[in-house]
């Protein structure tokens, strides 16, 4: 006689007959067939080396065996069930972990929070601000919201929210503002151009799709983060370049101004996901953050003058 255990099948049908006391209605609810379940008792038995059932009329009647393992199956499963309904109750009563770059954090996201909890309470959404060095695939983070190009990890699921979307911004305070504020991008070739060593290809991106040639741009002060390079054109240092969304709030403010538009790069503003992760919020989510940059997307696309 096996001292290992049976196959979990064959003890899933078996329970089920012998709660139900039926093979048609175990069939019913394990969603197989009636001669599947009765292939699984065989196995059982055989795997027992006893008699579970006999036939009695037209019915089933337990062994004093089958008896025994009624009662062990019925608690066993019962337990399993239990567990397994307050760990999916735990997962969904716990809070969804994006992680984000902090200047998405703190020019996009924050003055949208209340919004985002109003319009989805049970998400309970908790932000980690991170630069560069936030992973999805580590415990204790549901899901990481970036800008990034294709292709995409293999072992992520990939949720597009909106293509980025880049262009020149600086403010009225800065002492080029009346000189540039009507003139051809051309003009920025010979200005001293704010940058961010997070995201050198950037200005080259702008420049390129502008009909620019990227190897005349020149460089002045540089940045290690995206946000403090916003700061710095916010408060009238020069002219940066910033993904629109992070700065749709300033120009509607009138802190800053983007005479040149905004155009498409091959990045995407995405919500990546580990594989591992079956939370349906993530898409409740994804679904919220399209919205919410659809709304952003109302300036002009870049043209030239």
């Amino acid at each position: 006689m096996s001292h290992e255990l049976p196959p979990l099948n064959a003890l899933r049908a078996f329970e089920a007959t012998a709660r139900l006391n039926s093979v048609s209605q175990a069939a019913e609810q394990l969603h197989v067939t009636h001669g599947a379940v009765s292939r699984q008792l065989k196995v059982l038995e055989e795997h027992l080396g006893v008699s579970l059932f006999v036939k009695e009329g037209r019915g089933l009647k337990l062994t004093d065996a089958g008896l025994r393992l009624r009662d062990a199956s019925a608690e066993a499963f019962e337990r399993l069930r239990s567990v397994c309904a307050e760990i999916t109750q735990s997962t969904a009563d716990a809070p969804f972990v994006l992680g984000c770059s902090g200047s998405l954090l703190a020019r996009w996201f924050i003055p949208r929070l209340g919004r985002l909890n109003a319009d989805l309470p049970d998400l309970r959404l908790h932000l980690s601000a991170g630069e560069g060095d936030l992973d999805p695939r580590r415990p204790g983070l549901d899901a990481l919201l970036v800008f990034a190009e294709p292709p995409w990890p293999a072992d992520m699921q990939v949720l597009e929210l909106a293509s980025e979307r880049i262009g020149p911004v600086m403010s009225p305070r800065f002492v080029g503002y009346d000189r540039l504020i009507t003139a051809p991008a051309q003009a920025l070739l010979t200005e001293s151009l704010l940058h961010t060593t997070s995201r050198p290809q950037a200005w080259p991106s702008w420049a390129q799709q502008s009909g620019l040639d990227a190897n005349a741009l020149k460089y002045g002060q540089g940045f290690e983060h995206l946000y403090y390079l916003l700061e710095a054109a916010v408060a009238g240092l020069g002219v940066a370049i910033a993904p629109e969304p992070l700065v749709a709030e300033d120009l509607k403010a009138g802190r800053l101004v983007a005479p040149w538009g905004f155009c498409e790069t091959p990045a995407h503003l995405a919500l990546w996901l580990p594989k591992r992760a079956a939370d349906g919020r993530a898409r409740q989510l994804a679904q919220w953050l399209r919205n919410e940059l659809s709304q952003t997307d109302q300036s002009p696309r870049l043209h030239s003058k």
